[in-house]
């Protein structure tokens, strides 16, 4: 069975989601500052991909790179922004004030995209999105300050990563391997005067390491591929687990036992995304149904 370019979307979102929720997860088990994360992560994960570029590619290296033109560097330059107001926003606010507001990301996709592709988006996307958002308001109820800096940090990066679904939509032809190979290269040099990776330990090299690769690359990486085929309201919307997947994997990892209304919340935002999903499904099998009869 051969799968349609929309569900092809869905599964790379969604495992992408899955694979970057872990970040938070990351930050708890290493004592390492923000700018040496960003510097490491962003070198692991480009020195990784440039080996699946050159075993998949060979000859095609160059052109590939060469590909990207103007556009795909300012693509590779938006997921570089992203990376590093995601990491700033986590060491400087709350991750549930960065949770509450990411979880805005499919209104402004949503806005971009009207704006900026004419696309406007179904309903049902706009719903769950909404049920979403209030299922991350719930998860909150408990309370946890955040900053202003860190809260603006992250506001910023909901609008980097709205545009960047946006952008990526618009220029789906742009290779998705280089793209993520740049975008990791930019991300560690901006980092790289700021960070200390010669005072790492060797436990906290192994788990960046571990993270690098199997998270923040192949995760970035699929959804670059992903969001090609997706309007960006789903895209964003899909993202939204990663509000209740980041305190799971605190908790499978680390112990930390979640509040009840985190629980109550990740229901509310898991079934919103599911129920999305299934909708969506339903009506592309009935829109292809007439012309079996």
């Amino acid at each position: 069975m051969t799968l349609s370019s929309y569900a092809q979307g869905l599964l790379a979102v969604t495992i992408a989601t899955v694979a970057l929720s872990t970040a938070g997860l990351m930050t708890r088990l290493v004592a390492i500052d923000g700018p040496t994360l960003l510097f490491l992560r962003g070198a692991i994960a480009s020195v990784f991909l440039l080996v699946c570029l050159l075993a998949s590619a060979r000859g095609r290296v160059f052109a590939d790179f060469a590909r990207l033109g103007w556009s795909g560097l300012v693509i590779c330059a938006t997921s570089a922004a992203c990376a590093m107001l995601f990491i700033g926003a986590l060491y400087t606010t709350s991750v549930a004030h960065v949770a509450i507001i990411f979880a805005t990301c499919p209104f402004v996709s949503a806005g971009l995209a009207f704006l900026i592709l004419g696309e406007r988006p179904s309903r049902s996307a706009l719903v769950a999105s909404g049920v979403a958002l209030a299922g991350v308001l719930v998860m909150i109820g408990s309370g946890e300050e955040g900053t202003l800096a860190g809260d603006a940090l992250a506001f910023a990066m909901t609008f980097m990563v709205a545009l960047w679904t946006v952008l990526v939509r618009r220029h789906p032809d742009k290779p998705a391997l280089p793209s993520t190979i740049v975008s990791c290269l930019m991300s560690a040099a901006v980092a790289l005067p700021l960070a200390s990776p010669l005072a790492v330990s060797s436990h906290d090299l192994l788990v960046v390491l571990v993270f690098g690769v199997f998270a923040f690359s192949l995760g970035f990486l699929l959804l670059t591929i992903g969001s090609r085929y997706l309007p960006p309201v789903e895209s964003a919307l899909i993202g939204a687990l990663d509000a209740p997947l980041a305190p799971f994997w605190v908790w499978l990892f680390v112990g930390d036992t979640p509040a009840d209304t985190t629980l109550i919340g990740g229901v509310i935002v898991l079934a919103a995304v599911c129920i999305h999903i299934l909708s969506a499904r339903w009506t592309a099998a009935g829109s292809v149904a007439p012309a079996d009869n």
